[in-house]
């Protein structure tokens, strides 16, 4: 019998990678600037290449690993992730490492769904999966707030190449530890691949990413950044016209009309707008106000990632006794409750045993919210069909945190830039003015500079206007923040239910039974595996299970 503690080890590792890639590069930034002399357009590329192949794909290889086996294509993108990582760090040209990252973001595309899918297929009794995924959460949340520690240790210690050098033997290891403990599994049943869903759905979360992560540059209403919104629009209606159509769909839509399952999906989105939001803007005010170096702001987003660690592992557990829509409702609440509490104190000088309390807060909520909503959307679907249900999760994570940075970072720079030309002193030259207005720390090496040149009170009044700027920019940011907090918890209320139709049971085929309402409403006596023949159905080796189970013949390994 395999070790379900074993798997889950290897599965909680390799999703631990995916999210660490997410984060760990930002730190690096400044350091490519003066050994690869990239330019902003090509350090927004070395971030955005790795998310954008990652949302495009998802669903495509969350389809594909039910359909081809959901271990091999997890041992697959650990595989391609290692060695583009380990590529990355050899590169001499940012072009070069723009590569190296979507080729990383395609080996996250391949191993991540597969994690969730293959959890959800392993730990089938619903106490058990909810245990398995609030940790399988914590992990995702711990690993995107400890990006910035882990990237800041080693940039520290060694150079920036060090920081993709390093997830090499990572990769290694997980590719081992799944190899030998993770059972096969995959849809015995599956269809011929629907090609037209598996392009309609790359084509619409790859320009759909793409025109978020454009817009700030441009405009939210300029003629590219609506148009791009509008073909999104029409691949995603083309996707659905076509999915409903199709004798075996990609993603059967009609999971949409489960409230358990679209109620949370849009729970965590809301959740990761404000995780990747809240990083974008705290490293900032960590690094420029408070003067931290990259190591120490990373430390200091520790109490997030242990919190969040918390929250997720009890969150689950508690929406199996309390219900999931009064534990996703607090979570979203002590969210919004956070961005107020922050919109209220912040100041360049407030005490960080504040800041620590507030992330705690901050954390626990974000613990509260994903995880139950992650355990809700996979407990609508069979398990048969995991993988693409994984998938969805997955995307909504990534849109959501895209949709963060961009919406909370353009708020952040129109409030920034607006107030920056009201208190800026008008002795500071136009060519420096301009400067000061691209960020924050370009403010602030302009006015150390304008210092050195024997200008000492002026350099620190467009210091002073830099700082008082960016501050007000933050606090309308988080209060943004809040606000979208605060209307996911009001929809939660109105449209997640509290719990699943029936208990969920230990078997997949009971687990499909709960589902279908018209079984629900003549089924009288618990059912007896006698009473009809076992289902076709995806499931761990039968070696693996308790002896006497009825299972079909374990499927050949991939």
């Amino acid at each position: 019998m395999r070790s379900k503690p074993l798997i889950l080890v290897a599965l909680l590792l390799a999703a631990f990678l995916v999210n660490l890639d997410t984060t760990l590069v930002n730190v690096a930034l400044p350091a490519m600037v003066r050994e690869l002399h990239a330019t902003t357009t090509e350090l927004q590329w070395v971030v955005d290449a790795y998310n954008l192949v990652f949302a495009a794909l998802l669903l495509t290889f969350g389809s594909l690993s039910d359909r081809f086996g959901r271990k091999g294509m997890l041992l697959a993108g650990l595989a391609v992730t290692g060695t583009a990582s380990l590529a990355g760090g050899f590169t001499t040209t940012a072009a070069q490492l723009i590569a190296a990252r979507a080729v990383m973001g395609l080996g996250a595309a391949m191993t991540f769904p597969a994690t969730l899918s293959l959890i959800t297929n392993v730990f089938t009794e619903r106490r058990e999966r909810a245990r398995a995924i609030g940790l399988w959460g914590a992990v995702a949340g711990v690993a995107i707030a400890t990006g910035p520690i882990v990237g800041g240790w080693l940039l520290e210690h060694y150079s920036w190449t060090a920081i993709f050098i390093a997830m090499a033997p990572v990769a290694a290891v997980a590719v081992i530890l799944v190899a030998l403990a993770v059972p096969v599994s995959k849809d015995p049943a599956a269809p011929a691949l629907d090609i037209p869903g598996l392009v309609l759905s790359s084509a619409t979360m790859a320009l759909l990413v793409f025109t978020i992560i454009e817009a700030p540059a441009y405009g939210w209403t300029a003629a590219r950044s609506v148009a791009g919104f509008a073909v999104s629009a029409v691949l995603l209606a083309g996707f659905i016209v076509r999915e409903r159509r199709a004798a075996h769909p990609m993603l059967d839509v009609r999971l949409f009309r489960n409230l358990r399952f679209s109620a949370a999906s849009g729970a965590v989105t809301v959740s990761f707008f404000t995780l990747f939001g809240f990083i974008f803007l705290m490293t900032q005010y960590f690094q420029f106000v408070r003067g931290y170096g990259p190591l120490s702001t990373g430390v200091r987003l520790l109490p997030v990632a242990l919190s969040v660690g918390v929250g997720s592992v009890a969150g689950t557990q508690l929406a199996v006794r309390a219900g999931t829509k009064l534990i996703v409702t607090a979570g979203l609440v002590a969210i919004a409750g956070f961005y107020g509490w922050v919109a209220a104190t912040t100041s360049a000088t407030l005490s960080y045993g504040v800041i620590a309390a507030q992330m705690v807060v901050y954390g626990l909520g974000l613990g509260l919210t994903s995880a139950p909503a992650t355990e809700s959307i996979m407990g609508a679907i069979s398990t048969a069909k995991a993988g693409v249900g994984s998938a969805v999760n997955d995307s909504t994570r990534l849109v959501g945190g895209t949709l963060g940075v961009a919406v909370l970072g353009s708020v952040y720079a129109s409030v920034y830039g607006s107030r920056l030309s009201a208190t800026l002193p008008a002795a500071v030259p136009g060519r420096v003015a301009a400067a000061a207005h691209q960020s924050v720390g370009a403010a602030y090496a302009a006015a150390g500079q304008i210092a050195a040149l024997g200008h000492p009170a002026l350099g620190q009044a467009l210091h002073q206007a830099a700082a008082n700027a960016f501050l007000r920019g933050l606090t309308i940011a988080v209060l943004v923040a809040g606000a979208v907090a605060a209307v996911g918890a009001v929809l939660a209320v109105l449209f997640l239910p509290a719990q699943p139709a029936l208990p969920a049971t230990p078997t997949a085929d009971e687990t499909e039974t709960a589902q279908d309402t018209h079984e629900l409403e003549t089924q009288t006596q618990p059912p007896q595996r006698s009473a009809r023949p076992p289902q076709p159905r995806s499931t761990v080796l039968a070696s693996d299970m308790h002896p006497g189970s009825a299972l079909p013949p374990p499927q050949p390994r991939t």
